[in-house]
């Protein structure tokens, strides 16, 4: 097994709340949550609710992470970031993409407001595989663009990335121990892939040395996903909270 990563929850699995539906997502979270580490709210849920459904949060005791995946000019994305650490997430990202400077000047505005928050960047959608990659002018394996994108944010001071499970190896092997990997495809047994092409079991993930497991619908759409997170928390090896 390779060492526990430094500064990550001792319940890696942040539930990943991708609904429109703020009650139900409050309802579950609040379920849940002796069994999960921490939520997240992507896209779907910010564009229904925004900046107030974020606070809503608040008293879930729980950390979140902000999945909005910022890629813009770098001073658009130093204002989405400054107001994204405004919130008190835990844990924001942005696409590696979009270069250096934008990163940089993401990490100096979520500083600058909110030292707790962590900024992390989105290096390959989990959705794609190497044959996608030509037709978007990329050479080279997913693996290898990943690792790129991996060094380029590390070099810019971000705190981590957003990676799928089978670089976790090699990532925490180059960027080092204190490197946060957020890792969302993370499908236990039996589970269906959906939309997720590059995919792996949650201790597996783990053990690989992922600091973070994103894991939505095994747990929300599960006939009784009380159950489903338990029993995630338990193969990890990890009591309820």
């Amino acid at each position: 097994m390779t060492p526990v990563p430094a500064n990550v929850p001792a319940n890696p699995v942040f539930v990943a709340l991708d609904t429109t539906d703020l009650d139900y997502a409050l309802q579950l979270a609040e379920r849940v949550r002796p069994h999960v580490g921490g939520l997240k709210l992507g896209l779907e849920f910010f564009t229904a609710h925004g900046p107030d459904g974020v606070r809503a949060f608040a008293d879930a005791g729980l950390p979140v992470f902000l999945d909005l995946k910022f890629h813009d000019i770098p001073n658009t994305v130093a204002g989405a970031c400054r107001a994204a650490a405004g919130l008190g997430v835990s844990i924001a990202n942005v696409h590696a993409q979009g270069g250096a400077a934008m990163m940089r000047a993401g990490l100096d505005a979520v500083k600058s407001t909110n030292p707790a928050t962590r900024l992390i960047a989105v290096t390959m959608l989990t959705s794609l595989s190497d044959s996608d990659l030509p037709a978007m002018g990329i050479g080279g394996s997913v693996g290898d663009q990943v690792l790129r994108l991996a060094a380029l944010a590390r070099e810019s001071g971000l705190d981590g990335v957003v990676c799928s499970a089978h670089e976790i190896e090699r990532l925490r092997r180059e960027m080092g121990r204190d490197f946060l990997l957020v890792v969302p495809g993370i499908r236990p047994a039996g589970a269906a892939l959906g939309d997720q092409q590059r995919v792996m079991g949650p201790k597996e993930a783990r053990d690989a040395g992922a600091g973070v497991l994103v894991i939505g619908r095994p747990i929300t759409a599960a006939p009784d996903p009380v159950l489903a997170a338990r029993d995630i928390a338990q193969s990890l090896g990890i009591s309820a909270g």
